[in-house]
This record gives C-alpha cells, sequence and structure tokens, in this order.
C-alpha cells in the first residue's frame, strides 16, 4: 500500500509543477488581454496575432490545469449529494465515477487527438489568418497532453480513495 501512495504523490508533484507553470500562464493571459483591449479602445488597433494568443493561452491553461484542478479536489461536482456524504461515501462516489467517467472519458479524449495532433504537425499547421500565430500544432498538441495529465491524476484519486476504504488513509482535503 505505501507503493500505490508513493505513486499518487508522484503524479500529485507532476501536476503541482504543471500547475504552477500554468498560473504563470494564467498570469500571462491576464497581461495580453489588457494590452489587446488597451490598444484596441485607446488607439483604435488590434493585430490578429495577440487575438489568437489570448485563445492559445486560455486553451493551455484550460487543458493544462484541469489535472492540477482535480488535485485541488476543486473541479465541478454535485455538491447537493456529495457534500451530504461521509469521507467513506465520498470515496466511493469518487472511486466508481473514476472507473465509469473520467478514464473513459480520458481515453476517448486522448484516443480521438493524436491522429488530429499528428496531421497537425505533419502539415505545420498555423493560423489561415495573415498575421496569425503559425505553430497552432502547438496549442492542439496540449488536447491529449492535458488530458493524460488528466487520467494521471485521477489515478492517483483512484489510489487515495482505494487507500481511504481499506483504512490506509486519511480523506482528501477540500479545496480552499
Amino acid at each position: 500500500m505505501e507503493a500505490l501512495k508513493r505513486l499518487a504523490d508522484i503524479i500529485d508533484a507532476i501536476n503541482k509543477w504543471v500547475g504552477t507553470v500554468v498560473s504563470y500562464v494564467a498570469g500571462l493571459l491576464v497581461v495580453v488581454i489588457f494590452s489587446d483591449v488597451a490598444m484596441r479602445y485607446m488607439f483604435n488597433i488590434s493585430y490578429v496575432f495577440t487575438q489568437e494568443l489570448e485563445w492559445h493561452l486560455f486553451g493551455f491553461v484550460f487543458l493544462m490545469g484541469a489535472g492540477y484542478t482535480l488535485m485541488r479536489n476543486a473541479h465541478v461536482r454535485v455538491d447537493i449529494i456529495y457534500a451530504r456524504l461521509s469521507a467513506r461515501g465520498k470515496a466511493w462516489v469518487d472511486l466508481i465515477c473514476s472507473l465509469a467517467f473520467l478514464f473513459p472519458g480520458c481515453y476517448v479524449v486522448i484516443k480521438t487527438s493524436i491522429p488530429f495532433v499528428i496531421t497537425a504537425f505533419v502539415t505545420g499547421e498555423g493560423s489561415p489568418d495573415p498575421g496569425g500565430i503559425p505553430h497552432r500544432f502547438i496549442l492542439k498538441s496540449c488536447i491529449p497532453l492535458g488530458f493524460m495529465l488528466f487520467a494521471m491524476q485521477g489515478v492517483s484519486l483512484f489510489l487515495r480513495n482505494l487507500l481511504v476504504l481499506t483504512g490506509q488513509s486519511e480523506p482528501q482535503k477540500e479545496a480552499n
């Protein structure tokens, strides 16, 4: 059981590091959006590159931050039911939902997005707009990578809940 806890800790450490990177990118996103809005409204200037950069950074934050969000137990769930459950009840719900929804969902997205990403890399896909971001395939590669990190965090969640149900560990703390 100690090996399972160590594996969960390693996965958590990876997603914590990725979460730190994502937090800096989120800060950069705020600066880019502010600059774009200021340029547009103060000087009536707008650049395709800046607008595309906004949604590329947002896509990166959303995709790469999903595993970190799951690690922090801050993902969306039906709290009306979940909040009333005991620690063991919550562990059962998380365990079953991981098997029924999280892992199959991640599998489908990863499996279907890899050919999509390969095509983008092979063709050197970029923005169709003049002045746009030339290497769109980089963002597209975040789709399977982000869902791999999300699935890995699901493994950590699964293992931690298994340890709770077997009495080997305390329940995970709620997000702040």
